[in-house]
């Protein structure tokens, strides 16, 4: 489902092989939550999904792992932002600014941190509707 999806939106994207259930347990392990359910079908097809320049529309799991893991323990970051635990970051704009979701609330809902300004706005009721619209530059960025 999720690779005719991103096969089937207008613009570049490239779907990678499927993720391990190893690598999946592994990222969630780290993470010290599951991986919302339509993020962990998405990585069981494709371990992530490039787009133009190599740009992250989705993450490996791998990197889903680092990243958070970067962006929940550094502290200067700590100084700077709001807390990053609840959210679990999943995507780059390409700018510095993430896509992310809150799986503690069990809503599928996608937003957008800005880096700039410490914002995190709603850009998406779920990740498939995310999909379209980054595919479709229907999200600001």
């Amino acid at each position: 489902m999720w690779t005719e999806l991103v096969n089937s939106l207008p613009g570049p994207a490239t779907v990678r092989p499927p993720a391990s259930e190893a690598s999946l347990r592994s990222c969630a392990d780290a993470l010290g939550h599951a991986l919302p359910a339509d993020l962990a079908a998405l990585l069981r097809e494709s371990d992530g999904v490039e787009g133009e320049y190599g740009s992250g529309i989705v993450w490996s799991a791998d990197r889903i792992a680092s990243e958070n893991l970067l962006l929940r323990t550094d502290a200067d970051l700590a100084a700077l932002y709001m807390p990053f635990d609840p959210l679990l970051f999943f995507a780059d704009a390409g700018n510095g600014d993430l896509f992310a979701l809150v799986p503690g609330v069990r809503r599928p809902d996608v937003f957008l941190w800005d880096h700039e300004t410490d914002s995190r706005t709603w850009v998406a009721p779920r990740l498939a509707t995310y999909l379209e619209r980054r595919q479709t530059g229907h999200i600001e960025l």
